[in-house]
């Protein structure tokens, strides 16, 4: 009689697919903590270097935690106290700054919206509009915006309509090449089926090609948003009172290097919430498009 000689029982190995899968997003439980890590790390190796009576690096060059955040504090959320014609107030520096340097991006940023869509779309829709527009447009792209700060006062004066000027432009030399290669990314089939339904090229564009582009063009508002954090900080270098590049500079002036930190992490926190918006408001837009992103 023949012995039953069972196969021996394979053991599964443990897969780490779900973790260091191409391409893939990460499991919610390791999001979170992936996430602190470095962080984390910053924040110890900053407390390490700058604590102890000797540390290892002084404060006229890297300041505490402690000190920055008793900045924050100080002028975002409590106040300082001043007397403005007169009377008695509180002040608080930089949250009057933050204010300022968003409301010049707003508008900036609604004016380059304004004429870069519409161009945009006519540019990538109909290639004669293209041919005409972008031997202008395409060296701009690779200008130092900077490079027209100059112009921009010997055009504009060193006021308001100076800064706005020069944050216009600089959103709109990005945002116009985007939104040009959104609507040429539209497929073909989807231009023909509508023409082949008897759409004229206008119902092509507006009910084809514009939904079509939307959430790609909706996405480089993203992009846009840190664009224009970069460029009011050099701004505000001109002449102006206000304004986050404003109390950096002047901070900056008296080696005040503690407020200088706590400018650059307000301009932290309000990209952070500002991106953060801008893909709660994509989500409500364009939930298939979201769905896929982290």
């Amino acid at each position: 009689m023949a012995a039953d000689v069972s196969s021996p029982k394979k053991v599964p190995l443990r897969s780490r697919e779900p973790i260091w899968s191409l391409r893939k997003p990460l499991p919610a439980s390791w999001q979170l903590w992936l996430g602190l890590v470095l962080p984390l790390l910053i924040l110890v190796l900053w407390v390490a270097l700058t604590s102890g009576s000797k540390p290892v690096v002084g404060s006229a060059f890297l300041p505490k935690p402690t000190d920055v955040l008793r900045v924050l504090l100080r002028d975002l959320v409590i106040g300082r106290p001043d007397v403005i014609a007169g009377k008695s107030v509180v002040v608080r520096v930089l949250l009057d700054a933050a204010i300022a340097s968003s409301w010049r991006i707003i508008l900036s940023f609604g004016l380059a919206a304004a004429v870069a869509l519409p161009l945009g779309i006519m540019m990538g829709a109909f290639e004669p509009v293209n041919r005409l527009v972008e031997p202008v447009m395409a060296p701009l792209r690779y200008m130092p915006i900077s490079a027209f700060i100059p112009l921009t006062i010997l055009w504009f004066g060193i006021e308001e309509k100076q800064k706005l000027a020069f944050l216009f432009l600089g959103v709109f030399v990005y945002l116009l090449p985007v939104v040009v290669s959104a609507i040429r990314a539209v497929p073909e089939e989807l231009v023909q089926t509508a023409r082949t339904l008897g759409a004229g090229r206008l119902q092509v564009v507006f009910t084809v090609l514009v939904p079509a582009a939307a959430p790609d063009i909706f996405d480089s508002f993203r992009v846009m948003n840190a664009i224009s954090w970069t460029y009011v900080i050099l701004a505000e270098f001109v002449n102006t009172r206000s304004g986050i590049g404003y109390q950096i500079q002047l901070a900056g002036n008296h080696l005040h290097i503690d407020e200088v930190f706590a400018g650059i992490l307000i301009i932290g926190m309000i990209g952070l919430g500002s991106d953060a918006l801008i893909r709660f408001f994509g989500k409500l837009l364009f939930p298939w498009r979201e769905a896929g992103h982290v």
